[in-house]
């Protein structure tokens, strides 16, 4: 009974190696959210360079300096997230290639189970990566929207 649910030839061995295989896919649903909340983070940025551009102001202008800053903040911004979403993306296909390799040496007979763990740890890792540069847009983004003390008025 053992011997056919690790089998491929048999229909449970099949089912069992499906199960196998998929579960880490289960992980490619988070990556997409991950992704998609990146996704919206940098067009919401482009929508606000495009509108400081757009009221861009003269050298001499006294909002000038303020613009410039703001551009070069979303600039570095633009930067952060995409390199999160180029990891985010990494990991994804790190993770497809596990999933696709899985699934092809259980039913192949192969046996590279080391090479597998190695390639999900790398997976996991670029998903580290990708949500530490998250996380430092954010720092970013909140350092950049302190509000001036004299707009506060504090008494």
């Amino acid at each position: 009974m053992l011997d056919d649910l690790f089998h491929v030839s048999s229909l449970p061995g099949l089912a069992n190696t499906i199960q196998l295989s998929l579960a880490p896919a289960f992980l490619l649903n988070g990556i997409g959210i991950i992704l998609g909340m990146l996704t919206g983070r940098l067009t919401r940025i482009v929508d606000r360079a495009r509108m400081v551009e757009a009221d861009f102001t003269p050298r001499e202008h006294p909002l000038h300096v303020h613009q410039v800053r703001e551009l070069r903040l979303l600039d570095r911004r633009m930067r952060i997230v995409n390199n999160a979403i180029f990891l985010a993306t990494s990991s994804a296909v790190v993770l497809c290639t596990v999933v696709a390799m899985m699934f092809i040496a259980r039913l192949a007979g192969f046996s590279f189970a080391r090479t597998l763990a190695v390639l999900f740890a790398t997976s996991l890792l670029l998903l580290i990566a990708s949500l530490v540069m998250f996380l430092i847009e954010v720092r970013v983004a909140v350092h950049a929207i302190r509000i001036r003390d004299e707009l506060l008025e504090r008494s």
